[in-house]
């Protein structure tokens, strides 16, 4: 079923990289089999975003069947120049995406921002557009592309099978502005495909649904009037 202020849509892409940000420095790459919860948020963000909410992804559905295809790259090095390493993306992908948005109420400030059937309707104005930025799919080497779509409409590579749980992955980030706290922290998880469909936690949920990991002290930023455009001016400029 839907929240509330939900958005479902289609995201497509030649490759992508979906892997864990805590060990990726540098080196072979190998994409994870199913796209990240960060990874989806950051699509979501693409679409549409303000610093007023926040986006949770709810549920994505795999359409095309999973395929890797190696590559050889030329990363930069840290030390300079580039650097020959093997990476192992995901070859010519496709899912469905349901996500709503809720308020960041760790940003007081801009409680006179929020105005939901407003960012409601650029959301889904943007979403018509192909997004508000460039979408890419965990790595900006993995360009996709987003529209919208009726969740669990047509046929899928996977909707015949009951189940299939993975091991250990990487979640996301529990970020300072979205959680009040001055620190960094990393979530895992254990995914559980059922025809065809991952639904993922809430980031605040303790074990044993997610893992955490502490990463480093982090101070969020805080927003304000004069800082973010109003919603208001956006949807008068929109015309929605």
């Amino acid at each position: 079923m839907a929240n509330r202020n939900s958005i479902e849509f289609k995201v497509s892409a030649r490759h992508a990289l979906f892997t864990d940000p805590l060990t990726r420095i540098g080196g072979e790459k190998c994409s994870y089999h199913l796209p990240t919860y960060e990874a989806l948020k950051g699509i979501a963000k693409s679409i549409y975003w303000k610093p007023t909410f926040v986006w949770l992804i709810d549920e994505v559905r795999v359409i095309k069947a999973i395929r890797t295809q190696t590559k050889g790259v030329k990363p930069l090095n840290y030390g300079g120049g580039n650097t020959l390493a093997i990476y192992t993306f995901l070859s010519d992908v496709e899912y469905q995406v349901r996500a709503h948005f809720e308020w960041n109420l760790h940003q007081p400030r801009l409680e006179f921002d929020r105005i939901e059937g407003k960012h409601y309707a650029i959301a889904r104005r943007m979403l018509e557009l192909g997004g508000r930025q460039d979408v890419f799919l965990g790595t900006r080497d993995c360009q996709g592309y987003v529209e919208p779509c009726a969740f669990g409409s047509g046929g899928g590579a996977y909707d015949g099978l009951d189940e299939l749980a993975y091991g250990l992955n990487f979640h996301g980030f529990d970020y300072p502005d979205e959680t009040g706290k001055p620190e960094l922290w990393a979530r895992f998880w254990r995914p559980v495909m059922r025809q065809g469909c991952i639904a993922f936690p809430r980031p605040e949920a303790g074990e044993p649904d997610i893992v955490r990991k502490f990463v480093r002290p982090m101070h969020g930023k805080q927003f304000g009037k004069g800082t973010v455009r109003e919603v208001e001016q956006e949807t008068a400029d929109l015309g929605v």
